[in-house]
């Protein structure tokens, strides 16, 4: 706890500092080389916080196709949500780039034991990447971040492949939406993002001791 304040409180002095380094990109590299501090047992204990109360709030409970993500450089790992989801018999979906517009990503379903393949990223994805559903034949999105303040605005990593992918939320109000819920240690939180054109804002955050919702 006396650590993440003080990440906190670090992370608040670069937000209101005048150093010419771009505040986002401080923010970025600040909190990821936090998420590196942990330690194993940090993470896993950290995952099982979260796991218990995600998959017992309502929202878990009445969604049935939900999209997770394969963790990395410090993420919260969600493979104890997803082994939860399959002994409830919940659909789950996994990000992969999209195999028309690779600047987009697609959501494959995701089954017990099924082959992984790595993309460009060094990330895992379903081997059979060709049969992807959109976001808005999902419930809930579970989405990684680095950064986010009590406004729903998120810090990604940067690639802006999220933020693209939900591009069509911004054009037609009346689309179905999943919920989009970002996933983030209690530490992650910061104080006034400054929101982008293009930055598509979360429904909610879960972290290892909380979940946060927005209103719009």
């Amino acid at each position: 706890m006396v650590r993440g304040r003080w990440i906190q409180r670090h992370v608040r002095e670069m937000l209101y500092s005048n150093k010419p380094m771009n505040s986002r990109s401080r923010i970025r590299q600040q909190l990821r080389q936090q998420r590196r501090t942990l330690s194993r047992a940090e993470r896993h204990q950290a995952s099982d916080k979260l796991c218990k109360l995600l998959t017992n709030s309502p929202l878990f409970l009445r969604s049935q196709h939900i999209a997770c993500y394969f963790a990395r450089d410090g993420e919260l790992d969600l493979q104890p949500v997803i082994n939860r989801m399959k002994q409830m018999n919940k659909h789950c979906y996994l990000p992969v780039i999209n195999h028309i517009d690779r600047n987009r990503l697609g959501f494959v379903r995701y089954l017990k034991n099924e082959a992984v393949v790595t993309n460009c990223y060094d990330i895992p994805e379903p081997k059979n990447r060709h049969q992807q559903t959109p976001p808005w034949a999902l419930n809930l999105l579970l989405l990684p971040l680095v950064a986010f303040d009590i406004n729903g605005n998120r810090l990604g990593m940067g690639g802006g492949y999220y933020d693209r992918t939900l591009a069509y939320l911004r054009q037609r109000k009346r689309w179905h939406r999943p919920v989009l819920m970002g996933i983030a240690h209690d530490f992650q939180e910061v104080e006034g993002l400054i929101s982008r054109s293009w930055d598509i804002p979360l429904d909610g955050v879960a972290t290892e001791s909380r979940i946060l919702f927005f209103s719009r």
